[in-house]
């Protein structure tokens, strides 16, 4: 099943309290990575989101960002601390004085300082932990279509190049018998010329001919990127995440291909690899983007 590393969605569930909305976007990444950016409320529940968003996504980097909006009265105001309070002020008024500075100390530079505003206590983890978990489903539900949208064009591209690919090493495959019979010929007409009108020794000739034949076959190299465009094809229709072993794939395609270059002693053959070798790199890029 061809599924993009890449994709967003979006989630939200509420009740008298509030709301709760998650977004959650995801980019390629060799690994799986999660990232998460919640309120403080909600950290105790962090290991159940980690696990969500585990069971669905196998590979890439997701971020997951978390907001909650509390209803309307529902705001609550947090608690002043009266006697931290009174001592910030008594330390500012001493250390005025010693400075011989202006007493006249700001309510602002008070209420910045630390512990003067207390927080406040946050809801207990099963009141908000259904809410969270919703929208997060929702949010992964969201990701995963327009994950499986852009995996279905992944895929028809690939497919595409996939033929491309085969219809150019059907070329190559026409072409090497004839490679060995025009060397022949040539080898042929310039021995020939040296020999200037000596006899020329068949049993030579078929030795060099057979020589280059023997280093120009790539008869092997054919036959195991035909399995492996099966292999290829196989795996687009597996129900699992088929990014590694497409990339393996690709990895296997170019070690046959710069084999079949280097093999081939012929201009028209080495035309066709390079055309096949700039196929290929489109195709992993694009295997680079799936899951």
């Amino acid at each position: 099943m061809v599924i993009s590393m890449t994709g967003y969605g979006k989630g939200e569930a509420s009740d008298a309290r509030g709301r709760c909305v998650v977004e959650v976007k995801t980019v390629n990444n060799r690994y799986s990575e999660v990232a998460l950016k919640m309120p403080r409320s909600f950290l105790a529940y962090e290991q159940d989101v980690r696990k969500l968003v585990a069971g669905r996504i196998r590979r890439g980097k997701a971020d997951l960002f978390v907001q909650w909006e509390p209803a309307v009265g529902e705001t609550s105001v947090p608690p002043v601390n009266l006697a931290v309070a009174q001592g910030y002020k008594q330390a500012f008024v001493q250390l005025a004085h010693e400075l011989h500075l202006s007493a006249d100390i700001p309510l602002a530079l008070i209420v910045s300082q630390k512990n003067v505003l207390q927080e406040v206590a946050a809801e207990e983890p099963e009141e908000l932990q259904s809410l969270l978990l919703a929208a997060v489903q929702k949010a992964l539900d969201g990701l995963d279509q327009m994950r499986r949208r852009e995996g279905g064009a992944l895929q028809a591209d690939l497919e595409k190049r996939r033929s491309d690919l085969a219809g150019l090493v059907v070329q190559v495959r026409e072409r090497a018998p004839q490679v060995v019979s025009e060397y022949q010929q040539k080898l042929q007409q310039r021995l020939a010329k040296l020999l200037d009108g000596n006899e020329l020794d068949p049993q030579r000739l078929a030795q060099e001919v057979a020589l280059l034949a023997d280093r120009c076959d790539i008869t092997e190299e054919l036959v195991r990127l035909s399995s492996h465009f099966v292999q290829f094809d196989e795996t687009l229709g597996l129900e699992e995440p088929v990014g590694r072993k497409l990339d393996f794939l690709m990895q296997e395609f170019n070690r046959e291909i710069n084999t079949i270059g280097s093999k081939a002693n012929d201009a028209a053959i080495t035309a066709l690899v390079v055309q096949l070798k700039a196929e290929l790199e489109k195709m992993r890029e694009q295997v680079q983007n799936i899951e």
